[in-house]
């Protein structure tokens, strides 16, 4: 199960409510999510792939993946958050593999080593399908990121598996410069990658128990389904009546049987302009440039431009620069987390821009 629904505002001008994110080469030459399909080849085939996107971009999403099956790709009338699309998953998978284990991967992560990556992903599928845990990937970090969660390693668990598997103690929300250096001096802790491997029963009895209205509306969503036949007409009926919230709030961080492998692949879930530049060289002066660039007397830089069209950077330093088509961004790499405010400016007067 692939979640890709986001709309990336992070990453305007280039990423668009149609046309976002995921749906782009940001890093590297394919478009992310083809990227994370084409990472599962040799454990998981395509007609075992799910995605689960928006109405709006359902369209591009099979014409971007065009190997998964139409039926596989899910349009939610609206987002709900993560922990609706995990049910909504955990209910497709009941209704085509009954009690197979699956994976609920994100659609824009950045991942080089695919063998290790499988390696582990098939580790957490061996655990999830012999006990009743949520499991999920660890991310040994390599810096001290105030990015990303944590997740506290715990216990050692003996599954008799390949790999080893930990209980998780606790999951820690991003924290602050000294925090996250603290942390990695102490060892222990892990990034929390997002990705997650368990059986249809087991999450949905996580949910019942810990989002109890939020399982109730899954509720009616299967029961609207059964009756209408329609997957798309019973989420048109129930979306509405879902309760919004992440699986990380609803459930991970309440339950009891979290577990996680550690990974040996690398990984970066690239969540604004400035974290590509640790996927592209850098010249002389620190300019980082995706597309055809030109700087003079300018340092530390990151422009990002279409084919056919080239940045030229004059005595500057420290911005980002990004072309499209009808928009260009220019801003100061201290307000790259402040992109989403600069589109919610831009809809009010150019909605056509988002």
């Amino acid at each position: 199960m692939i979640m890709a629904g986001g709309r990336g505002e992070r990453f305007w001008p280039q990423s668009r409510l149609k046309k976002p994110k995921h749906l782009l080469p940001i890093v590297g030459d394919a478009p992310m999510l083809a990227q994370t399909v084409n990472r599962l080849n040799g454990l998981v085939p395509p007609s075992q792939i799910f995605v689960i996107t928006n109405s709006e971009q359902r369209d591009a999403v099979l014409e971007t993946c065009p190997d998964l099956l139409p039926a596989h790709v899910i349009g939610e009338p609206q987002g709900r958050d993560t922990a609706a699309a995990v049910g909504l998953a955990a209910l497709l998978v009941e209704k085509t593999e009954p009690g197979a284990a699956f994976c609920l991967l994100p659609a824009d992560h950045v991942i080089a080593d695919g063998v290790g990556f499988r390696r582990v992903l098939a580790g957490s599928f061996e655990t999830a399908e012999k006990n009743d845990f949520l499991v999920t990937i660890g991310i040994r970090p390599d810096f001290p990121s105030t990015g990303y969660g944590y997740l506290k390693r715990g216990d050692d668990i003996n599954t008799n598996g390949e790999l080893p598997v930990h209980a998780v103690e606790r999951f820690v929300e991003k924290p602050n410069l000294e925090t996250a250096s603290r942390y990695l001096d102490e060892g222990g802790y892990f990034w929390n990658a997002g990705m997650f491997v368990w059986r249809p029963k087991t999450i949905l009895s996580a949910i019942y128990k810990y989002a109890p209205e939020l399982g109730a509306g899954l509720d009616q969503l299967s029961n609207e389904w059964t009756n209408s036949e329609s997957l798309q007409t019973a989420m048109q009926l129930a979306y509405p009546q879902l309760k919004k919230i992440s699986i990380d709030f609803a459930v991970m961080e309440k339950a009891e049987n979290v577990v996680m492998l550690e990974s040996d692949f690398d990984w970066d879930d690239v969540g604004e302009w400035p974290a590509i530049a640790r996927h592209y060289p850098a010249d002389e002066n620190n300019n980082v440039f995706k597309g055809n660039g030109v700087a003079l007397k300018a340092g530390s830089n990151l422009s990002f431009a279409d084919p056919g069209h080239t940045i030229t950077l004059l005595g500057v330093r420290d911005l980002i620069v990004v072309q499209s088509a009808d928009a260009t961004l220019v801003c100061h790499k201290d307000c790259a987390q402040e992109v989403k405010a600069m589109v919610q400016k831009v809809s009010q007067d150019n909605p056509e821009l988002t």
